[in-house]
């Protein structure tokens, strides 16, 4: 079995820790919570620092962060209802865009591989995709109403304009745009999860998707593509995703986050029962039928709730957690 091996604890936030985001870079990161406030964190090379505090955006909670891809826009989604996009100026943050629409408490947000989309998700049970039209003006192009209850996340495809979102409604949604009307339509509905599906993730191929939940399982999920060689059916010559896996018995509660290193293929949890794992799939594994290995259990990672989990994307084995105890915490897996 591996460890997690902790490099540094990071402090300031007042009460909970809901999201944490890693710059492109790896060597910066953005951290949001229940004070209102986000923190961005640098590191000097040793040790990991408060850069800035960004305290004028949002009037509740913040829930979530993102970085666009080139590392030059930061959004946040807020229980507020808004959205908020903050841009790196020299050295400065300045929010020059909020966005505004949904009903109520905004989950999730973030960035289409190509910066150009932005997608949001709400407790008002909508999904919106907005378009970057200028440095600071974004147009929403899209209300998604496919889900019945809370969309708790919203994760792109790693190529493609591809969205999934993941629900209360215990489903998965997959979201494309209609080349012929460049309207957007609900593809594909994933059921397997018996509640809440908290968060979800792309592998490095996009081809798989892992989810977490409520029911205290990780599900590993596949897209089948018309004309598939394992003869799966796609109704309407649409792919379909079929849930392929299964990771029951390991978490004793909700599990809140799930990652999927893009590097080392690694996929990590935060859960309820204050423990972050780490699970890597089997030598023996068939493409089909997959099977993983929990490689790494670290017990007591936090004192309390583990609400966010990321691996760094240029530290292949470097990990940042959060928690409902205030603290982050910087860790590198050890074989």
């Amino acid at each position: 079995m591996g460890k997690l091996q902790l490099e540094q604890c990071l402090s300031g936030h007042k009460g909970r820790v809901w999201n944490v985001a890693w710059h492109p870079s790896g060597n910066m990161l953005a951290t949001c919570g229940e004070d209102k406030t986000i923190r961005i964190w640098g590191n000097d090379g040793k040790t990991w620092v408060n850069k800035t505090i960004l305290t004028d955006g949002h009037q509740r909670t913040i829930r979530e962060v993102a970085w666009s891809p080139n590392g030059n826009y930061l959004a946040s989604a807020s229980f507020d209802g808004t959205t908020a996009i903050w841009d790196k100026k020299i050295g400065e943050f300045e929010c020059n865009a909020t966005l505004e629409g949904h009903e109520n408490e905004v989950k999730s947000v973030a960035w289409s591989p190509s910066g150009q989309l932005l997608a949001t998700c709400s407790r008002d049970k909508s999904v919106w995709v907005w378009e970057v039209i200028g440095d600071n003006d974004y147009e929403c192009v899209t209300v998604l109403n496919a889900h019945s209850q809370d969309v708790k996340k919203v994760a792109w495809h790693p190529t493609k304009e591809l969205l999934a979102s993941a629900s209360y409604d215990n489903t998965i949604k997959i979201f494309k745009e209609d080349p012929s009307d460049n309207d957007w339509f609900c593809a594909c509905t994933l059921q397997s999860h018996q509640s809440t599906v908290w968060s979800l993730c792309f592998d490095k191929t996009g081809e798989r998707l892992a989810s977490c939940s409520d029911d205290c399982t990780v599900k590993i999920w596949r897209e089948y593509l018309p004309n598939n060689t394992e003869g799966i059916a796609t109704p309407d010559n649409l792919p379909v995703w079929k849930c392929i896996c299964t990771l029951s018995g390991f978490h004793t509660r909700t599990v809140y986050d799930i990652s999927w290193c893009h590097e080392t293929d690694m996929i990590a949890t935060a859960c309820g029962d204050d423990i972050i794992r780490i699970f890597k799939e089997a030598a023996d594994s068939k493409p089909h039928d997959p099977s993983f290995e929990l490689i790494c259990t670290d017990h007591g990672a936090h004192s309390q709730d583990v609400n966010a989990v990321r691996w760094n994307p240029k530290k292949p084995k470097q990990l940042v957690s959060c928690s409902d105890d205030g603290e982050i915490k910087i860790w590198t897996y050890v074989d």
